[in-house]
């Protein structure tokens, strides 16, 4: 019995954690006066910009030696102060395989002690609407990741052409199942059915996927939270904490506004205290904005939109695209992402790859949003 309660209790206490860690520091809005602020506070980038400051004066003093017999001598002298590989810059690449390996261990150990607590089990229900062959490989991956940790699956498959009260009976046919903890409406679906609408059926307490407003709308309004964040933004702030990236004072652009990654992943930068800008298709000058980021997320669905010109050196890209296109060699599809990687990687700090980087966090964080569900459902929150 007391083996029981102490896994249940270290499932709970790893969650919260969890879920205070991704939800940001709450900090209060105090402004301080610029003349206030103590110079110890100065940064390491700041420092560095006045130490080369300081020697470009010093370079100064020796332009009029240029033109004496000294000169390659001294050509010399300066350029053994230069770090060998200066001019040479690769990115940090931010694996997504092995943080979402690790989350996926640590949910089939909290499944495996709930079992042992309980005796029960999360079942997730997906709905999958029509033949698109990208909606078809995504359920593939999730019904994979669900299986690999003991997560029970049920599929229901609807005709492209389906009625729209089919769908919404479906929907609300798990909404009632008790047995059912999460659900998930495989987006885009067929234009003739009405999306929002079918979002907003999908009950709150099942909304794995994290769309429905009532979690969007928690998620925006700071001291409060949301049931379920959706997984891609999850998976994007995942990273950039794993990897050590500092949020908190940073300038982030959001390329793309989408209430499936733009949106939400603004809401949860803005819960770090970034200062964020969101650009979409009436932006004006979008190449200039994006150029003053620290940090920058690109979700478009246009392959290598974002070009290495468009980055400010050392920028961390979080890049969320995922879109097919030709192979070169001519054999097939390939997957690219948002952000044109061999220019990008020459400029920014760290960057993810596609694929390879969100994506897997993101599998991941669908399979740690049904272990909440039916944490809360068997009482264990």
């Amino acid at each position: 019995m007391n083996i029981r309660g102490c896994a249940t209790a270290g499932v709970v206490a790893w969650h919260r954690t969890l879920r205070k860690a991704l939800l940001g520091p709450n900090l209060p809005d105090v402004w301080l006066p610029r003349e206030h602020t103590p110079s110890h506070t100065l940064s390491q980038e700041s420092l560095q910009r006045k130490s080369f400051d300081v020697n470009l004066k010093f370079y100064d003093h020796l332009k009029p030696l240029l033109w004496c017999q000294h000169v390659l001598f001294l050509f010399g002298c300066l350029r053994l102060a230069i770090p060998l590989g200066a001019n040479e810059h690769n990115a940090v690449i931010l694996e997504g395989k092995p943080i979402a390996k690790e989350i996926k261990l640590r949910v089939t150990d909290e499944l495996r002690r709930m079992k042992i607590s309980i005796g029960r089990f999360p079942r997730l229900s997906v709905v999958l609407v029509g033949d698109r062959r990208d909606s078809h490989t995504f359920i593939h991956i999730k019904l994979k990741a669900c299986n690999q940790v003991g997560i029970e699956t049920v599929v229901t498959q609807l005709p492209e052409n389906c009625a729209e009260s089919d769908l919404l009976d479906a929907v609300s046919g798990f909404n009632l199942d008790p047995d059912v903890h999460g659900i998930i409406v495989q987006l885009p679906l067929p234009q003739h059915l009405d999306e929002e609408k079918i979002i907003n059926v999908v009950s709150p307490e099942k909304d794995v996927d994290g769309f429905h407003p009532l979690n969007v709308g928690n998620l925006a309004i700071r001291g409060r939270k949301p049931l379920f964040i959706p997984c891609a933004p999850k998976g994007c702030i995942e990273l950039l904490l794993r990897h050590g990236v500092e949020i908190k004072g940073k300038r982030a652009v959001i390329i793309g506004r989408s209430k499936i990654v733009g949106l939400p992943t603004s809401l949860l930068l803005q819960r770090h205290h970034a200062t964020v800008s969101m650009l979409h298709a009436y932006t004006k000058d979008p190449q200039q904005i994006t150029s003053e980021a620290d940090i920058v997320v690109a979700d478009v669905g246009i392959p290598n939109i974002v070009r290495g010109n468009w980055l400010k050196k050392g920028a961390v890209v979080i890049d969320m695209g995922s879109n097919q296109v030709k192979d070169p060699s001519g054999h097939g599809f390939r997957v690219s992402g948002d952000v044109c990687f061999e220019e990008a990687v020459k400029v920014a700090s760290a960057i993810t790859p596609v694929p390879g980087g969100v994506g897997p966090v993101t599998v991941s964080m669908l399979l740690s949003n049904t272990l909440d569900s039916a944490k809360r459902a068997f009482g264990m929150v």
